[in-house]
């Protein structure tokens, strides 16, 4: 798989083939580019470093700010004023971006600190990150669990150069630019030095080795030189006194001579940093060993899902979907800047609201001990600061999210505690999850039976329910009773007379988006709408069967065009993401055939090769991971230990889950080609026992085993009795 890997998918605006079908009926609202970039990333690491435009949002690429239909472009070709470090992973608009130290390698004058190069060629694949920029000079990059290495091949001149510009920070985009409100740098000695900024509240040190140590080494403010300078403090910052500043190696350069600079990162102080440094490259460190231990780690994980289709660009979808979905969040144990204690600490946690149905479910089966890790991170936060987070970047306070929904961590820790998996003290984030329900939108509803918007009613009563799991794991049954009751207070978001959620204010969507989730009691939901008839009835007009073909938005989309659009009330074909679980609501119906047809039109249609292969913005990994389960044929109910089966995309796969190999056999599989046949499930065996449900309960998928899945070219009666179930009971006696 790793050799299958594209990192450049998704880096610029959506280049799909024209949808047909149902396909051609959903309409995209979001913007059309999958806001990913080729970078060096080591697997859930702390840092990456890429190419730097300045461009929007990643600080790679070739756009401007875009909320809406096409992106518009503010460079015509690959550009780079040097390479930055920290970027974030297919995500929108979320306020400040990173792109911390900025180092360009130059043969020009430090005047011309700044200024763009062209690429004239980029490399990528998971670990490392290379380009050649116009003045002649090769990067490469790669990185580490918390270090990042560059290696440049400078051309002969008289003048070589490698600065670091510890004052950039954020995008080139208008109000994009994120300033360091404190900083300090030093030599420590020839080809040693360290330095710390603070910016968004935070202090990010680094420790710098270069091994261009017969070239000067100096520092640099304003772009003019303090050769006599060993140390440079810069205290209260100011948009309006910020000068440039930072320091660099100079000298003569042979033709070919390759210059290594390796950093090391904390968040706590300089001499961390160093020791995070030389952790992650030993004591004869280079950009090699670097390299080939970052090659080794991403090849492991990647080969724990394989594919068997003789489709090379089939195969090359998939291995970069489950790249995608293994950057964020951003692991640094024992990082936190915020409290002093050694512990699990996480950021970049940038997209929950979308994440939590896919990529923790896919982080728990691949790296079980990381997921628990994460909810550790999570607990330790709320005892910290006050909340379970629904968003969490490297900023002080502000930066948190509130508005996208609430208790989502709460799925996650449903899902562990049915897993039974080590290292969480259950007690201790009961309090926390039951603590958090009462937070926040959480008084609204605790006082009104809903918040606003609505969709916070459905997280919370969904988060009450997921609590009182774990509640009823540890026995503790007065809370479970309590807990039954708020949980069953979605109804209060619903309309009864539409079945559809009532009118509100909803987040990057329309009451339709959100009316289609998956509930703990599906039953009653669907009862709400009149039954499985009409329940059917809307979501079939929500996908868009037997409608006309729409029009995307372009590039600006006016206001009218956008409400139009909006007013079609229809499935966004994963562009967006708050209807990505909609496509199983069918199972709960009694009709796995109709989520057999979605899914195909999705898969099939709404990802490809090539840079413009994503539908939109991958939203750290949850757009991917999204595709790694539906290729599968499973999609997992976030919090209810539930596996929803569905045709799967391969005629056969294995995936690592938390206890075992499953092994996905696809008999009567047809490899599919543009306007191809769906295919629907006969019959399924998991191993050698029918399994006459169209689910299976996670904690025995999560065991292994061979998945046996039967297909046809006609819908049969499979699954259409044995119905999911609605409020599913935990397993007793999982925890301790």
């Amino acid at each position: 798989m790793y050799d299958d890997v594209d990192p450049f998918i998704g880096t610029e605006a959506t280049a799909l083939a024209d949808p047909s079908g149902i396909a051609a009926t959903w309409w995209w609202p979001k913007p059309q580019v999958g806001n990913t970039h080729p970078g060096a990333c080591y697997p859930l690491g702390m840092v990456s470093a890429c190419a730097y435009s300045g461009a929007y949002p990643t600080g790679y690429g070739l756009y401007d700010l875009s909320t809406e239909g096409v992106p518009t472009k503010v460079h015509d070709r690959p550009l780079a004023s040097g390479f930055t470090h920290f970027q974030q992973s297919g995500t929108g608009a979320i306020r400040k971006y990173y792109n911390y130290f900025r180092v360009t390698p130059m043969v020009e004058p430090l005047d011309e600190l700044g200024r763009t190069w062209d690429l004239v060629s980029e490399v990528a694949e998971p670990g490392y990150y290379g380009a050649t920029l116009d003045s002649g000079i090769q990067a490469e990059i790669t990185a580490g669990p918390k270090s990042v290495v560059h290696r440049y091949r400078f051309p002969e001149h008289r003048s070589g150069r490698v600065v670091v510009d510890f004052s950039v920070g954020g995008l080139e985009i208008p109000y994009g630019a994120t300033l360091p409100l404190r900083a300090r740098l030093e030599w420590v000695e020839p080809g040693v030095a360290q330095g710390e900024i603070v910016v968004e509240g935070v202090p990010l040190a680094v420790y710098l080795e270069c091994d261009a140590t017969q070239w000067r080494q100096m520092l640099w403010y304003d772009r003019r030189l303090m050769p006599a300078g060993q140390r440079l403090d810069l205290d209260s910052i100011r948009p309006t006194t910020l000068r440039p500043f930072g320091l660099m190696w100079v000298g003569p350069s042979e033709q070919g001579q390759t210059v290594e600079l390796r950093i090391g990162f904390s968040l706590r102080g300089v001499e961390q940093a160093r020791k995070n440094l030389h952790a992650d490259l030993g004591e004869l460190g280079s950009f090699q060993t670097r390299r080939a231990g970052t090659r080794e780690t991403w090849r492991g994980l990647l080969d724990a899902i394989t594919v068997e289709t003789e489709d090379d660009a089939r195969r090359q979808v998939f291995a970069t979907a489950v790249y995608h979905s293994l950057i964020k969040p951003c692991f640094a144990a024992h990082e936190s800047p915020f409290w002093s204690h050694k512990g699990p600490f996480a950021f970049d946690v940038s997209t929950m609201w979308d994440i939590y149905r896919t990529q923790l479910p896919l982080l728990t089966a691949l790296l079980p001990e990381r997921a628990v890790e994460f909810a550790n991170a999570m607990l330790t936060i709320a005892e910290e600061e006050g909340n379970l987070p629904i968003g969490y970047r490297m900023a002080r306070g502000s930066d948190r999210f509130s508005r996208q929904g609430s208790a989502l961590v709460h799925t996650l820790l449903a899902d562990l505690a049915h897993l039974g998996l080590p290292g969480i003290d259950w007690d201790w984030a009961l309090v926390h999850m039951q603590t958090d329900l009462r937070r926040g939108y959480g008084e609204e509803f605790l006082l009104q039976g809903s918040a606003q918007p609505l969709t916070h009613t459905l997280d919370l009563a969904y988060g009450y329910w997921c609590a009182g799991v774990v509640a009823q794991l540890l026995g503790d049954r007065a809370l479970v009773a309590e807990n039954s009751e708020m949980a069953t207070r979605w109804r209060n978001a619903f309309d009864t007379e539409t079945g559809l959620l009532k009118e509100s204010t909803y987040y990057e969507g329309t009451l339709y988006n959100y009316s289609f989730r998956l509930l703990h009691d599906m039953r009653s939901r669907i009862e709400l709408a009149g039954g499985d008839a009409a329940f059917v009835a809307l979501l079939d007009a929500f996908f868009g069967f037997g409608a006309d073909a729409v029009v995307q938005p372009g590039e600006r989309p006016s206001p009218e065009e956008m409400l139009a659009g909006y007013a079609l009330g229809r499935f966004e074909g994963l562009n967006n993401e708050p209807d990505m679980e909609a496509p199983w609501a069918y199972h709960y119906a009694g009709r796995p055939d109709r989520t057999a047809q979605v899914v195909h039109g999705i898969v099939h249609q709404m990802f490809a090769p090539g840079r413009g292969g994503l539908p939109g913005n991958d939203d750290s990994g949850g757009l991917s991971s999204w595709y790694v389960w539906a290729c599968l044929g499973l999609f997992p109910v976030a919090g209810q230990n539930l596996f929803l089966l569905h045709p799967p995309a391969f005629a056969s796969a294995t995936v690592r889950m938390a206890r075992g190999i499953l092994s996905i056999v696809a008999d009567g599989f047809i490899e599919p080609r543009p306007g191809g046949p769906v295919q629907y499930i006969r019959s399924v065996t998991l191993d050698g026992s029918p399994v006459e449900s169209s689910w299976i309960p996670g904690s025995e998928l999560h065991r292994g085993g061979e998945l046996r899945i039967v297909l046809g070219d006609t819908p049969s009666d499979w699954g259409r009795d044995r119905r999911p179930p609605s409020t599913p009971q935990p397993t007793q006696g999982l925890l301790p």
